[in-house]
């Protein structure tokens, strides 16, 4: 197999690896109840999607 015959520098490597971001999550807003929520999914607030209910959430119950 073929081995460099140096050492890749610091700089030649991080140059490379510019590209390697993390690329921030995008957020919409619900339609029906205006809570942030990732696009193209059901709201796990309110169970809407699209202007129309999908999934009936419960309420939920605290403990006390």
């Amino acid at each position: 197999m073929a081995n460099p015959k140096r050492q890749t520098s610091k700089s030649k490597r991080d140059k490379r690896r510019t590209h390697w971001k993390i690329t921030p999550v995008d957020i919409s807003t619900c339609s029906q109840c205006g809570h942030p929520k990732l696009p193209h999914r059901v709201c796990l607030d309110c169970g809407f999607y699209d202007g129309r209910l999908v999934v009936r959430i419960e309420e939920k119950k605290e403990k006390k």
